[in-house]
């Protein structure tokens, strides 16, 4: 079996990955629907030096603010990351973050995982922003410390190997736009508000938004919603190119996530290696010269020669039946 392995390692682009701690975040009251399980099973980590941690995490953390389930049956390979701060419609605190940083690095380690959903279960909301309360309470250099903090999570989102998908149900505003913008695919429902607006409180978008919003959007756009803190609803978000998808809102609430997931069911029957690769590819190559950019087009290339996946691709194609790609 081909092991998937980062386009860095052969580029030396960026430093290798550190051990990363896999375990399940649980509480009593954790939401379980039929057809959802959690990722790592119903009996807890799934490496043992990492139970200590997460007890003692949980032991002064209890209230799991994000969690993360995996669809299964035909969905089997697309995860959810269930953001559910009630308290604090989803702001960026301490708990939070630290909860969201150990999901991401737990899921960023598990081929299995072939698409990853951002929702919220908080009706009418995806994410706050920032948890002004927590901010106030900080001199300058812990709120340096913490945006600085911020800003390495949504790289690490970022740079999640597989296809991720922010499905904006709600409010998504300063750092809440800031996490939907560090994933790859946005869906959103007409009734949802985003915008940057962190120049009405006085500071400029600190976790990307100020990078990845010019991207998306072009960078007179981006200026004009950063300088104005101007908010957008999901239509025209789809108009200027910040949501892949937009729809109109249906009676339970969740007519993003239901578009997000449908997206996602669109891309698990393609080969995982090949995805994967592919978004290497555009990741690296969108910030680098084109030349550049085609010699790292090739590496990523290179990983799929190999592959299982790439042989079954080219017999289904001659026995004319679709392919079974197992993401060897």
């Amino acid at each position: 079996m081909l092991r998937l392995r980062s386009l860095a390692a052969h580029l030396s682009l960026i430093p290798a990955s550190g051990n990363m701690i896999m375990h399940r975040l649980s509480a009593p009251g954790s939401i379980h629907r039929p057809g959802v399980t959690s990722l790592f099973g119903s009996n807890g980590p799934l490496l043992g030096p990492a139970v200590t941690l997460s007890r003692q995490l949980h032991r002064e953390t209890p209230d799991v603010e994000v969690d993360l389930r995996q669809l299964d049956g035909e969905d089997s390979g697309i995860a959810e990351v269930l953001m559910c701060r009630q308290k604090a419609r989803n702001a960026l605190g301490n708990v939070f973050v630290s909860q969201m940083r150990e999901i991401v690095a737990c899921v960023s380690c598990d081929a299995a995982v072939r698409v990853l959903v951002f929702r919220s279960l908080l009706p009418g909301v995806f994410c706050a922003g920032a948890d002004l309360k927590e901010r106030a309470q900080m001199n300058n250099t812990q709120s340096d410390l913490f945006v600085h903090g911020l800003r390495s999570l949504m790289m690490e989102i970022a740079s999640l190997p597989m296809p991720t998908v922010a499905a904006l149900d709600g409010v998504a505003l300063g750092g809440g736009l800031e996490l939907a913008l560090a994933c790859d695919l946005r869906t959103a429902a007409y009734s949802a508000q985003m915008g940057l607006i962190e120049t009405t409180r006085g500071l400029l978008p600190g976790a990307g938004g100020s990078q990845r919003l010019p991207r998306a959007v072009g960078v007179a756009v981006a200026k004009e919603m950063i300088f104005t803190g101007l908010r957008v609803g999901g239509q025209r978000a789809e108009e200027l190119g910040l949501v892949n998808r937009a729809v109109p809102q249906n009676q339970t609430g969740d007519a993003a996530y239901s578009e997000a997931v449908s997206l996602a069911r669109e891309i698990l029957p393609q080969a995982p290696i090949a995805v994967r690769m592919a978004k290497e590819a555009m990741n690296r190559g969108i910030e680098v010269d084109s030349t550049t950019g085609m010699a790292i087009e090739r590496m990523c290339y290179a990983q799929v020669i190999p592959t299982r996946d790439r042989q079954e691709g080219m017999a289904a194609f001659i026995e004319k039946r679709p392919p079974h790609y197992t993401g060897e």
